[in-house]
């Protein structure tokens, strides 16, 4: 009997849950960013095209996560390299008062101004939303300012701007107390950022639900992905630009409760980068496989490509863009010692 190897292949993989499917991306290159880092821990990097083209990045880092020398560091990326590293934002509310940054999210409008966002407080359950802009690609930034009482900020994941100049700004909540629940809402904004609107996303619904990223879909219609606490990715839907927004609900997608990213890219398909486990696992809750999944409808998934395939590392808190050129820009934490950033081209 003659066996044809490729349908062999093939049926195998359908039939073997978690497998990649479809090794549709190919990784163009892989880099740890920073050589010489001034700081001892690293976590939730952020990426960001500036209007030259250049790549920022930013995260948060200093002796550990929680700690009051935590700050906010800015590089620009060269050949996927740090070149000079600063900090840019900290905690220091005064000369005897300090507290821990938090969550660095960047942000480019329309007009190319950039935002960074991030939290600054002694924990996720009490830290207030700050910000600075920059008008010349991130070379200077504004003074902080802190974002108003009930707003703040993206917490993990990037903002969009819809075709009509509303900004929705995906956020969350962590309630204090051994029954606070985890709450996702969006803030929205119709004048460029100068204020913003509240909007609950489902806070009677079962799932527990934080740090959001918003996918764009033709007709207006938009779609969340959240972290859990429920072993799956959860979303919901808008059908009106994110004005309002439906019940959440489940995924296919796994989610050891670590935090995820997606990008609607140019051709209209949908990416996440997730982790692809759930928690209960001997190492850090599930973080030590990371993965990109595609989707044409935000319905179904598939895997498309391997980023890392650990066992008691920690890979996590993915940030994904797409820049003019096409290609995928991916950056997350590596074993909380580094950042990593890793290109994608769609074959």
């Amino acid at each position: 009997m003659i066996i044809n190897r490729s349908l062999l292949l093939a049926v195998l993989l359908l039939a073997l849950p978690g497998i990649v499917q479809a090794q549709s991306f190919k990784k163009l290159s892989s880099d740890l960013v920073f050589t010489n880092a001034p700081f001892k821990q690293c976590h939730a990097s952020t990426i960001v095209q500036n209007k030259a083209g250049e790549l920022l990045l930013a995260c948060f880092g200093g002796t550990q996560e929680g700690k009051n020398d935590v700050s906010i560091w800015l590089t620009t990326l060269s050949n996927g390299k740090a070149t000079s590293t600063t900090k840019v934002a900290d905690g220091v509310v005064n000369d005897t008062l300090r507290y821990p940054a938090w969550n660095p999210v960047l942000f480019k409008d329309k007009a190319g101004t950039i935002t960074l966002f991030y939290k600054v407080g002694p924990n996720p359950r009490e830290w207030w939303g700050m910000y600075k802009t920059s008008h010349d690609d991130g070379k200077t930034w504004s003074a902080p300012v802190k974002l108003p009482a009930g707003i703040l900020g993206p917490i993990k994941n990037k903002p969009v701007q819809l075709k009509n100049g509303v900004i929705l700004s995906p956020s969350s909540i962590e309630e204090m107390g051994e029954n606070g629940r985890w709450k996702a809402h969006m803030e929205r904004s119709t004048d460029n950022g100068k204020t913003w609107a509240n909007i609950p996303v489902d806070t009677a619904g079962k799932f527990d639900v934080i740090q959001p990223s918003i996918l764009t879909y033709s007709g207006g219609k938009l779609q969340i992905l959240c972290r859990s606490r429920q072993g799956t990715v959860v979303q919901a839907w808008s059908a009106d630009g994110g004005k309002t927004w439906g019940k959440l609900s489940a995924t296919s997608l796994l989610n050891p409760n670590s935090g995820t990213d997606a990008v609607t890219l140019k051709s209209g398909k949908q990416l996440i980068v997730y982790n692809p486990d759930v928690p209960g696992k001997d190492w850090f809750n599930g973080r030590g496989k990371l993965r990109v999944a595609m989707s044409t409808d935000g319905q179904k998934w598939t895997d498309v490509a391997v980023l890392e395939n650990g066992d008691k590392e920690e890979y996590s808190y993915p940030a994904i863009i797409q820049t003019n050129d096409g290609l995928v820009h991916i950056t997350y934490t590596y074993d909380r010692k580094n950042i990593k950033h890793v290109v994608l081209k769609e074959q």
